[in-house]
């Protein structure tokens, strides 16, 4: 998988779901977008970029390339300052491009505005929706007030549960929190502080085919038993990955894509833009 060039994909057979068949149904389109921090102002800034610019150069590289998606994952962090017309906007965005979304929350969303403006079921602890062969788990890993986050147990219960039931399904699982240390000590105290469990799930169950998350605004692609572990890119600014303290990346926002294919194959990969709508300074020392 090319994770940082213009364009990479990925084709993974799944144990005991099957073998590529021939030519069938067009595989399900999935689109990730993540940590977008829009602002109720439509001049509003993170870290100097104005993030509906940012966030407007994605969909417009989407719309280029992968378009149109048979859904939309939003994976938290989708406002910055918890107003409701921020989240507004974004649903206006997305009904005027008439896409299917499902959005769970990150630690700087406000769950009930998050629920009441845009997504009415992203503030269920586990969420389940069924894409024609595959399934979607969505978690609310956020912790009330904390950067961090943690899987609630009835949601891994659930989980297991699920998988077990449905052995023939292929499933995604989505949260906000990264479940395993990414090699950026910084954000690492920041991530899902169970995030074992989920990993250790992801041996048992075969039909798990990818862990996916956002917060840490960069790539990130790792194996864990049966399932592919993958971050994607923010649609705002990036940070560096496997550093000690904050510290920016260079790297332009971007989006990951998914193709879901019947027979259990994922095809998955990380597209980016071409720069930042405005000059990007690396020398902020937070947010």
């Amino acid at each position: 998988m090319v994770e940082d060039g213009n364009s990479g994909q990925q084709i993974n057979g799944a144990a005991g779901i099957g073998q590529r068949a021939g030519a069938g149904t067009r595989p399900i389109r999935l689109l990730q977008l993540t940590d977008l921090h829009l602002y109720a102002e439509s001049d509003g800034r993170l870290l100097g970029q104005n993030t509906r610019a940012t966030f407007e150069s994605v969909l417009n590289l989407a719309r280029q390339r992968h378009w149109p998606p048979d859904a939309v994952v939003l994976t938290g962090d989708l406002v910055h300052d918890e107003r409701s017309d921020a989240y507004l906007y974004l649903r206006q965005r997305l009904q005027q491009l008439d896409v299917r979304y499902f959005c769970i929350p990150g630690n700087h969303d406000s769950p009930r505005l998050l629920a009441d403006c845009l997504d009415p079921r992203a503030g269920s602890g586990l969420r389940i929706e069924s894409l024609g062969a595959w399934d979607l788990l969505l978690i609310d890993s956020t912790l009330p007030g904390q950067e961090g986050g943690a899987i609630d147990e009835l949601a891994l219960q659930a989980i297991d549960s699920h998988l077990s039931a449905n052995p023939d399904r292929p499933a995604l699982i989505f949260l906000h929190h990264h479940p395993l240390p990414v090699g950026s000590r910084w954000i690492d105290t920041m991530g899902a502080e169970n995030g074992a469990r989920l990993l250790a799930q992801a041996e048992l169950h075969p039909n798990m085919r990818a862990i996916l998350w956002g917060h840490i605004h960069q790539s990130f692609q790792g194996r864990s038993g049966h399932a592919q572990l993958l971050a994607a890119p923010s649609t705002s600014v990036q940070f560096l990955p496997g550093s000690k303290d904050f510290a920016l990346d260079t790297l332009p926002p971007g989006y990951r894509w998914l193709e879901l294919h019947d027979d259990g194959l994922l095809e998955t990969g990380i597209e980016r833009t071409d720069g930042y709508p405005d000059p990007l300074s690396l020398s902020m020392d937070g947010y």
